[in-house]
């Protein structure tokens, strides 16, 4: 079956990396044209050329920190102008940030409400009329396992993903009659920057290699996911042969998750 996304514009926020990277790569490898949204420019020019290589679509990269709801604006607005209507959204910016509930200060909650569910209503908010008015749109939020089980010491993490799920099922209920699609994808373990961090860490002396295959032993699969098979599966459900998957909370990591 061949996913083709040809003419349809995108925005990815959080799109200068991992997950974020790899679904811009096959959209514009579908035939889309993305606007990436990031904080750190010189990441985000790097990304752009290397997205820019898997396909003819335009690629448009745009610093902004979304934790703002002013930079959301303007970061909107120049994927307009760079691209024209938007089509597609995805909520994708987010770090794991975690650790007992008594020691998470004020800011912390803040920052983390700010970035990945603030941001996700701001970025709905601005590309929903359009979509309304042309009869399709598709909107992802992606999140992960704890959205469905927080564990203890996930928050604030597992607070806001749930958060992100509760949107994106409102989103999708009020937006289905007028074919514009929402749904969230949640990650289990996939190698992205976040375990390269964590590995940087790892006092084993082992090889990236090593560690993921060590990291990989204690999963379903015996192996972590790839940011390609995430972003295959996101490609899909923006794509016309999605069109009929509206309001789901789809697990995208090899088993991992006891809730459906």
């Amino acid at each position: 079956m061949e996913v083709r996304m040809d003419g349809r514009n995108a925005i990815i926020t959080g799109g200068s990396a991992g997950l974020g990277k790899a679904m811009a790569t096959e959209f514009v490898a579908s035939g889309a044209n993305v606007a990436i949204v990031a904080r750190r420019q010189e990441v985000l020019d790097q990304a752009k050329a290397e997205i820019e290589a898997a396909g003819s679509g335009k690629v448009v990269a745009i610093s902004a920190d979304i934790r703002q709801a002013d930079e959301c604006t303007r970061a909107y607005d120049a994927a307009v102008s760079a691209l024209g209507q938007i089509d597609i959204l995805v909520n994708n910016a987010g770090t794991s940030r975690r650790g007992p509930f008594l020691d998470i200060s004020d800011e912390a909650w803040q920052e983390d409400f700010d970035l990945k569910v603030f941001s996700a209503i701001r970025f709905a908010r601005l590309v929903i009329p359009g979509m309304r008015e042309r009869k399709w749109g598709r909107i992802i939020n992606v999140l992960n396992s704890g959205a469905k089980t927080p564990p203890a010491e996930g928050a604030p993490t597992a607070v806001t993903r749930a958060a992100g799920m509760a949107i994106m099922k409102v989103l999708a209920n009020e937006n289905a009659e007028h074919n514009v699609l929402v749904n969230s994808l949640h990650v289990g373990k996939i190698r992205s920057e976040q375990w390269e961090v964590r590995h940087s860490k790892d006092e084993r002396g082992l090889t990236l290699d090593e560690w993921y295959d060590e990291e990989g032993k204690s999963q379903p699969m015996g192996r972590l996911g790839t940011p390609e098979e995430f972003a295959a599966i996101a490609c899909l459900l923006c794509s016309d042969r999605g069109s009929y998957i509206s309001g789901a909370a789809i697990n995208v990591d090899g088993a991992l998750s006891k809730a459906v």
